[in-house]
């Protein structure tokens, strides 16, 4: 196993990587932000970084939450993580703001709405802009998740954008999926989607409080029931639908000894490497994917013939798939012009 002191070539990396294994939260922080960066110079450092690091991941329970803009993942969040973080484990919190990467946007939304967490001295609040990026995680989350186990927490989560069949994304690279559903019925339950269903290793069916509870119970119930006609994710386990209060805290320590149950049953069956070494590899192509349509767009011989194409596709001159067999005929060197 590489040592980071092989791995790494650029003494600034080295030291980077050995600020961040000392838990300086700081150095978390720039690590992150060079791993955003789309600049040549900062890919390159991001790689190497990445690469002496890379033996130290690995130490962490990752779990993705998503839900419904509005259904409280930040408050959950917060409690979730202040529980944890009381008995002395650490947390780190990566929310992928929908906001764009350039403007900024509602960029600070985030440590806003976990303002105690973001106080406190064993968690890491780290607000990740989408940008143009599909699929409810920024970009370069995984990384970013990578580092963060490097730096030692305990528990990285990542939050998601919102519901949404694109969204499978955070279920490849996490060990634990928790899906929070707001209270309702009918119209409510016709709305979730059956992949995102699919999906949840837990389903919490939060705002279980005040004049609330009743009728989250009664979600829960139909939640559940619904679950009953889909198709197990894990070999031995029934997805638990469970009610929580983020803003009470009622009901937190419960799901989180359902996400323990659900690594404990991964981990007594093998299943937890397998899964991240999956995930690991389906990650890969999917950074292969980026990088080529990257490349693509920044051909010139694509760049000098792609408004023409545009354009033609607009007026229905030309069929899409027709100019897409060209850009790519182009990008390949199989035709000049």
């Amino acid at each position: 196993m590489p040592t980071a002191q092989q791995a790494a070539t650029d003494p600034n990396i080295l030291e980077c990587a050995e600020q961040i294994r000392g838990r300086d939260r700081r150095a978390l922080a720039r690590a992150i932000t060079l791993v955003e960066s789309m600049r040549p110079d900062h890919v390159e450092q991001a790689r190497e970084l990445l690469g002496a690091l890379m033996p130290y991941t690995g130490g962490s329970i990752r779990v993705g939450i998503s839900g419904a803009p509005g259904v409280g993942k930040s408050t959950f969040i917060e409690s979730l993580g202040g529980l944890l973080t009381g008995p002395g484990m650490r947390v780190a919190v990566l929310a992928v703001d929908p906001s764009s990467s350039l403007s900024g946007g509602s960029i600070l939304g985030d440590k806003t709405r976990m303002e105690n967490l973001a106080r406190d001295e064993r968690a890491f609040v780290r607000p990740c802009p989408a940008g143009t990026s599909s699929g409810g995680v920024a970009r370069r989350t995984r990384e970013s998740l990578l580092l963060c186990e490097a730096a030692g927490y305990d528990v990285v989560i990542v939050e998601t954008v919102g519901v949404g069949q694109s969204e499978t994304a955070v279920a490849d690279m996490t060990d634990v999926f928790i899906l929070l559903l707001q209270p309702g019925g009918g119209d409510e339950l016709q709305g979730i989607k059956r992949g995102i269903l699919e999906l949840a290793d837990l389903v919490l069916v939060n705002k279980a409080d005040g004049d609330m509870i009743a009728r989250a119970t009664h979600s829960a119930a139909d939640y559940q029931h619904a679950l009953q006609l889909l198709s197990a994710r894990t070999k031995g386990w029934s997805v638990p639908v469970q009610t929580c209060s983020a803003l009470e805290g009622t009901g937190i320590e419960e799901a989180w000894d359902a996400v323990e149950r659900y690594i404990a049953l991964l981990k007594g069956a093998s299943r937890l490497e397998q899964r991240r070494a999956e995930q690991a590899v389906a990650w890969m192509w999917r950074a292969a994917t980026d990088g080529l349509l990257d490349a693509l767009r920044h051909d010139p011989r694509v760049r000098e013939r792609v408004e023409d194409l545009e354009r033609a596709v607009r007026d229905k001159t030309v069929p899409a798939t027709v100019a897409a067999v060209e850009i790519v005929d182009l990008f390949l060197g199989r035709r000049t012009k």
